[in-house]
């Protein structure tokens, strides 16, 4: 895995700055500690740093062809490198190396842009060709490589794997954007393609984006969407095909010249791989786990469990209230606004795996195709409300009703019907929205300002799941709001914390739940076979069942969570405290300093279970003090290099 970075400039032949491509480059060391490069040409420059994983003794970027015409910088896995090779070198292409990097410069002489349709893998990618004067960039089909950009004033573009490298070029804007704000507050992270930052943006997950020098704007396609066109088949051929397909997808993960293994949490997912790698094995795998203090949030004993079953070499190690320092150091990986709590135990577990591996392989994406949220389930019995009552009855009626009905967090969840009756009282989207929401609509409303607001303009961060909606599959309402979550919570929130929390310790994770011929496949199942009752994957866990043991696969899911409650009402009282009504959030000119001040009194009085709300304003908080620093730093290395040219 690895890091790349570029400056490229789409006007004319005006040559970057070597030390910025340079300082730019080692924002991402952690991202590739083995080795580094730069390519200089005119107009042209970029950066990659290398962890080295196949191929370690060649393979050096950046890379070029024969001429040295085309040179790519990469950072990702194409896993069928290989069988393409060998396809290329039939059609007359001289390989210098054994590595899948040197594919994608043939392959993008053979076949031009449509060659990232042939990769089988996770990748973002920047390619220059000199004689046609063209950057190509590109992102895998599911968004699990990150790829950043930003066309400067002077049509200066600068890209990165991480908005660091982007911070790090003195003329970025740093100016946030209200809607990215807006965004954040109701989804916990900053959507696609947007960033905080006004002038930098993300490259969405299938797509590429061309740069022809002296054309005014860069030039996006898609080029890859999964379709979920139900197919027939029977469970019992369904539980047999879905084995042999992920066996495979773990199989062609486990190709590295360099220690690997697997995250093991003891839920449904994670245990497949580890099941599937064990069997392709002849060594034990090595497996790694977090646990908590609070049973309530500790799925240790069932990983156990299963590294005992499959006689893995296992670490374990416990997360407490004291690893709350993690704040301020989650603020810096993620460079933007970013409210998942479970990033402080993902950190965790990739440090711990690093002790051992280089390569871990993980568990993600099963929840997203096989239906195991329990939101699903909610969400397909509001459906079928919805779809009995007219809109605008369920409008007056459950508006009402929801406008009256007391906020009950302590209630068990039969008695917590505010929610509910706010989610009827809304179409498709804004109803599932409502349900997925960090903050839901009034609380968004009263946490801003006034300024805020009017800056907003009416803006609803809904329109997020509205643009995609456009092209999800409107037959089927499970399928609907699982495309919704494959283009928003996936790549944004699951795959942006499993990138960073990894790079972070020079760790490669490989997800093979997410190879995306497995995934299109599992997108065109019955929907019954994925959600039956009240129980999510259930082909998956019918066909897991020769492998794993019932209280494996058949327990209630947990998740990846951390006990913030208890946290925020003990020892992080004050902390907290002091973060969300300091000077920062206060200084922003974004916030209500009254509701902030409510929230934090309700939450540690025990009235209500604030606990979501107040660890994303505690990150926006450290986002915005890390901000502060980061742009002092900008303008100290602006200032020093100012002095080096007039010395010059």
């Amino acid at each position: 895995m690895c890091g790349l970075v570029g400056i490229m400039d789409t006007r004319g032949r005006a040559n970057p700055a070597r030390e910025l491509l340079h300082r730019m480059n080692e924002t991402q060391h952690h991202r590739g500690p083995d080795e580094g490069g730069l390519h200089e040409g005119a107009g042209i420059g970029l950066g990659h740093r290398r962890l080295s994983i196949i191929d370690l003794s060649s393979g050096q970027q950046p890379l070029y062809n024969e001429d040295h015409t085309v040179v790519v910088v990469y950072n990702g896995e194409i896993y069928n490198f290989q069988a393409l090779a060998k396809e290329l070198a039939r059609l007359g292409h001289t390989f210098r190396t054994h590595c899948d990097t040197e594919v994608i410069v043939h392959a993008w002489e053979e076949w031009g842009e449509r060659c990232v349709e042939r990769f089988r893998g996770m990748f973002a990618f920047a390619l220059w060709d000199e004689r046609r004067e063209t950057l190509f960039l590109a992102r895998d089909r599911l968004g699990i490589k990150p790829l950043y950009y930003a066309l400067l004033g002077d049509g200066t573009l600068i890209f990165g794997s991480e908005l660091k490298s982007l911070t790090a070029h003195p003329q970025l804007d740093r100016e946030l954007d209200p809607y990215a704000v807006e965004e954040y507050f109701g989804f916990g992270y900053v959507p696609e393609p947007r960033t905080i930052y006004k002038q930098a943006r993300k490259l969405p997950p299938g797509h590429t984006l061309t740069i022809r020098r002296g054309r005014p704007m860069p030039e996006s396609r898609e080029y890859w969407d999964v379709q979920f066109a139900p197919t027939e088949i029977d469970e019992a051929d369904a539980r047999t095909e879905l084995i042999e397909r992920l066996r495979e997808a773990v199989d062609i993960r486990m190709i590295a010249e360099v220690p690997l293994g697997a995250f093991l949490s003891g839920g449904v997912d994670s245990s497949a791989v580890v099941a599937m790698m064990a069997g392709l094995s002849q060594d034990p795998v090595n497996t790694c786990s977090i646990s908590f203090g609070d049973p309530a949030f500790d799925e240790a004993a069932y990983a156990q469990i299963v590294a005992q079953r499959y006689g893995t070499r296992h670490r374990v190690e416990q997360v407490s209230a004291d690893n709350f320092s993690l704040v301020d150091r989650l603020a810096g990986l993620y460079d933007e606004p970013y409210a998942d709590s479970s990033a402080m135990p993902t950190y965790e577990v990739c440090r711990l795996a690093r002790k051992d591996v280089t390569v871990a392989l993980s568990g993600d994406g099963g929840d997203e195709n096989l239906a195991g949220y329990r939101r699903y389930r909610f969400h397909r019995q509001e459906e079928r409300l919805r779809n009995g009552l007219p809109l605008g009855l369920r409008q007056s009626v459950f508006g009402a009703l929801g406008r009256v009905y007391p906020k009950a967090d302590w209630a068990p969840r039969v008695f917590r019907a505010k929610a509910t009756f706010q989610a009827f009282a809304r179409d498709t989207v804004e109803g599932y929205f409502h349900n997925i929401s960090v903050l839901n609509d009034g609380q968004r409303q009263a946490l801003y300002g006034e300024r805020f607001r009017r800056e907003l303009q009416g803006y609803h961060a809904a329109e997020v799941l509205r643009r995609h909606d456009r092209k999800a599959p409107k037959d089927d309402p499970l399928s609907r709001v699982q495309y919704l979550d494959l283009k928003t919570y996936l790549a944004d929130d699951i795959l942006t914390k499993v990138d960073r929390a990894s790079m972070a310790h020079s760790l490669e994770v490989r997800v093979p739940i997410l190879d995306h011929h497995l995934v299109q496949w599992m997108a065109g199942l019955p929907s019954s076979l994925k959600l039956r009752g009240g129980e999510g994957k259930h082909v998956f866990k019918r066909a897991l069942e020769p492998y794993l043991p019932q209280d494996v696969l058949y327990r209630q899911k947990m998740g990846f969570a951390v006990p913030l409650a208890s946290w925020f009402r003990g020892p992080l009282r004050e902390r907290v405290r002091r973060a969300v009504t300091g000077p920062a959030m206060l200084d922003s000119g974004f916030f209500d300093p009254a509701y902030l001040r409510l929230v934090v009194d309700q939450h540690q009085s025990g009235r209500r279970d604030n606990s979501a709300m107040l660890w994303s304003l505690l990150m926006f908080d450290a986002f915005l003090r890390g901000q502060s620093a980061d742009a002092a730093e900008s303008d100290n290395w602006r200032i020093a290099a100012g002095a080096r040219e007039v010395r010059a």
